[in-house]
Parts: structure tokens; C-alpha cells; sequence
């Protein structure tokens, strides 16, 4: 053991044979005896913690797996019920008792507001356009950036959890696992893996949605008078956990490639909609459809958001993007904007992007949409399929392509700014460090 106790002080402190001092005298037997006790006894603990650092005894174990068994805290949730399902096949009845039954069981992590999940997702296979899975490591990037930024959890899935609702039906299965999964989630959000975070200052208005459960980008109008599939767009929403959520999502899975009804829905859907050309049943059709139908449950809970780019159409945004910046950095070399201009850490961001926002009223650029030079919120590239390569006819790969990376570049350039860098220009994937006191020194 004494060997042992000095093999182990060696390996440690190796520079302690050089530089240790000699005893000058020789100490007293009862001096020596003490010492190798306690030597003996540091040995035998080191000995065992060295065998084995992770060792816990049987009854560390057993009592874990009791608190597991009892479902935590000793209090037994929904997860303990067997009946219980991920899969869209299996409805849930009493939801929102099952959550609020959990958040009693564990108030240490159900606490903190209306907590919001990003789910997002694509394809489990590599892509077949060149270059397709460099274009989704970048927007995944984009949303990573956005929900550090906000502290906001993210979900990206690429596994199919029900293959035969593929493409816009991927969704569904997606968002019903999320919320079995994270009932501390007031709010799940779905962004499509083809849209970018173009204002990594901006939140969404939780608080205007209070009386409501689905929130998508749309227009009244168009909806219940236009009577158009295009009146909303459903790649980018907010909907809420809760059983209404999830009764809507069984109704609008009905309506999906798992029905025996299937192609007739798409019958329905292209007579229903004088401006849809083609007869397969989609997700975004049958929600128009689902809203339009008389004594509808569902169109009460729905919010139809046209009041900023919650999802914004990328032809109409990107040639814009440039003046957009300009106007920005104008508002910061403005007199008495120098707070706006000084540098912080990243982890300030939400008092930085709080102070932008309110300053934008007095430098004119309040308004959002396409006669405002807000920040567009989420630019959409819709039609553009960069992972598949096949796009909408009416685009160029050209047009898709260096739209997205005039996109994905904007929003970088505002997370790269708390690094200290920016894009070289708005399609260089070179970066250059800024000068103190940006913009105001930028043409120095």
C-alpha cells in the first residue's frame, strides 16, 4: 500500500521526485505509525475509486429505478399508461388534464412562461440536387442561430414517422410526437427546413394570440371570400398543446394519405378551389377547407396573420434585402443612436434586439410587408425544393439559389455582428472583421 500511495503521487505530480526536500531528521516511531495509517487508508480509497470512478452501490440503483417506476418525484403521470401513443393512428383523449397533471408532478420544469418548441425537419436520405445538403446544413444553421438567440428549444427530425404521410404530410406525425414529448411546451412552431429567420431581432407576439390555438400566415379575405388554397400558407405556424390542437390534427390527417378517402379529398379539394390545378389532396388545401365549412370547430381558434412577415413570400423579399440593410444602419448612425451601435455580448441579445425594435418607429421603418422596410420575420422559399432540385417551373435554379444565399447571408451577418464579423458582400461566403463603433465608421 505504501508503494501504491507513492506510484499514485509520482503519476500525479511527477515533478515532486525533483523538488520534494529531504527530511533533515528521522521522526518518532509513533510519528511513522500514524502516517502509514493514514496512507494506508488514502491508498484503499484511491484503489477503489481508481477501479472503478463510476461505481455506485445496489442501493443507488435500486432506489433510481423506483423513482423511475413511480414516474419521478413519486408521482405517476400519463407516461405510465401503456394506452398511451406517439403515432397518429392512436387519438388522445384529455390532454390538457394529462399536462396539467404532469406540470404537477414536476413544477421544477414546468415552470417559465409559455414555452415555445421549433420543430423542424427534411428527408432521412441525402439530397439529390448538388449541393442540396449544404443549402440544409445552412438553414438548419439559420434556425440553431435564431433559437439560441431566443432561447427557444429546437426539434429537427429526419426520420419519417409515418412513411406514408411523406412530403407536406410529414408534419403531422412530427408535432404530435413533439407534444406527447415536451409537455412543458405551451406552443409548438413549425418551420419548413426551406425557410430562413430574416429578423433574428423579432419574436412572435405570443401574448396576441391568447385566445387562440393555430396561428398561420393568411388573410381573411382571401380565405372566406376569395375561397383560394393560397389564402394561408402552412410551412411556417404556431399551435398550441393542447387537445384541441391535437383533434385538429387528427381531422386534418384524415384528409392525408393514410384515408381510404384519399384521391377523392383531392376531387374535392381541386372543386372547391377554382385557382388549385392539381388533384391531390395537400396539407395547406385541406386546412383552407377545414376553415371554410359551416359550423366549422375550428375556425374560431384559428389567427390569420397578415400584420407582419410571419411567412413571407421570398420573390417579393429578397431583391429588397439590401436597401433594408441600409435603411438599418442608418437608423444606428442616427444622433443619439450610439447605444444601438455598441458592442455586447452575445448573450445580451434580447436587450440589444428590445432597443432596435424600438427605435425603428422613428426612423420609419415600423412597417412590415412590402410597402414597409421592416426586417422580413421568416422568408419562405417556397417552390424552390433545394434538397430534391426539383422546383417550381416558373423558377430558375439561379433565381432560388442566390436568393438563399442573399437570405441565409442577411441573417448571419446579424448573429456574425456579435462575433465581430460580417459577410464580405450579400452572396460572399467570405467574412470581414467590422471596425469599433459600426456603422457608423463602416465606409472609414
Amino acid at each position: 500500500m505504501y508503494v501504491a500511495r507513492h506510484a499514485f503521487v509520482r503519476s500525479v505530480h511527477p515533478e515532486r521526485e525533483l523538488t520534494m526536500p529531504q527530511r533533515a531528521a528521522k521522526p518518532s516511531l509513533l510519528v511513522d505509525a500514524l502516517l502509514f495509517a493514514a496512507g494506508a487508508v488514502v491508498a484503499t480509497v484511491l484503489l477503489l475509486a481508481l477501479a472503478n470512478p463510476f461505481a455506485r452501490p445496489d442501493s443507488y440503483y435500486e432506489g433510481a429505478a423506483a423513482l423511475r417506476a413511480a414516474g419521478g418525484g413519486g408521482r405517476r403521470t400519463f407516461y405510465d399508461d401503456p394506452a398511451l401513443a406517439y403515432t397518429v393512428d392512436r387519438p388522445i383523449a384529455g390532454w390538457d388534464e394529462k399536462r396539467a397533471g404532469w406540470a404537477r408532478a414536476h413544477p421544477e420544469l414546468s415552470r417559465g412562461g409559455e414555452r415555445v418548441l421549433m420543430v423542424s425537419g427534411s428527408q432521412p436520405a441525402p439530397c439529390g440536387a448538388p449541393g442540396g445538403d449544404h443549402t440544409l446544413t445552412r438553414l438548419l444553421k439559420n434556425k440553431v442561430d435564431y433559437c439560441r438567440l431566443h432561447g427557444v428549444q429546437l426539434l429537427y427530425n429526419t426520420a419519417l414517422l409515418r412513411p406514408s404521410m411523406d412530403r407536406y404530410w410529414a408534419k403531422i406525425p412530427a408535432i404530435r410526437a413533439a407534444m406527447v414529448a415536451h409537455p412543458e411546451a405551451e406552443w409548438v412552431w413549425w418551420v419548413d427546413s426551406d425557410a430562413v429567420l430574416t429578423d433574428m431581432d423579432f419574436r412572435p407576439p405570443l401574448r396576441r394570440y391568447r385566445g387562440h390555438n393555430l396561428v398561420v400566415h393568411g388573410w381573411p379575405r382571401l380565405v372566406f371570400e376569395a375561397r383560394s388554397w393560397t389564402s394561408l400558407n402552412a410551412g411556417v405556424f404556431l399551435i398550441r398543446n393542447c387537445q384541441w390542437s391535437l383533434d385538429l390534427m387528427d381531422a386534418w390527417a384524415a384528409m392525408g394519405p393514410d384515408s381510404p378517402d384519399y384521391r377523392r379529398w383531392g376531387t374535392v379539394l381541386k372543386s372547391t378551389f377554382g385557382d388549385k390545378v392539381f388533384d391531390e389532396s395537400d396539407d395547406q388545401s385541406a386546412l383552407v377547407y377545414m376553415l371554410l365549412q359551416s359550423g366549422s370547430p375550428w375556425r374560431e381558434k384559428v389567427f390569420l396573420e397578415s400584420d407582419y412577415y410571419f411567412e413571407g413570400y421570398w420573390l417579393e423579399i429578397v431583391g429588397r434585402l439590401g436597401n433594408i440593410t441600409e435603411r438599418y444602419e442608418a437608423m444606428e448612425r442616427r444622433p443619439g443612436s450610439a447605444a444601438l451601435r455598441r458592442r455586447r455580448a452575445e448573450v445580451e441579445h434580447a436587450a440589444r434586439a428590445a432597443a432596435r425594435n424600438a427605435a425603428l418607429a422613428g426612423a420609419g421603418l415600423a412597417e412590415a410587408g412590402v410597402n414597409g422596410w421592416r426586417r422580413p420575420f421568416v422568408t419562405h422559399f417556397t417552390g424552390c425544393q433545394p434538397c430534391s432540385g426539383q422546383r417550381n417551373e416558373h423558377y430558375t435554379g439561379a433565381s432560388c439559389d442566390e436568393g438563399m444565399r442573399r437570405a441565409l447571408n442577411f441573417a448571419d451577418d446579424q448573429v456574425l455582428r456579435a462575433y465581430g464579423f460580417r459577410h464580405a458582400g450579400p452572396l460572399s461566403d467570405d467574412v470581414q472583421p467590422l471596425p469599433f463603433d459600426y456603422p457608423a465608421t463602416a465606409s472609414q
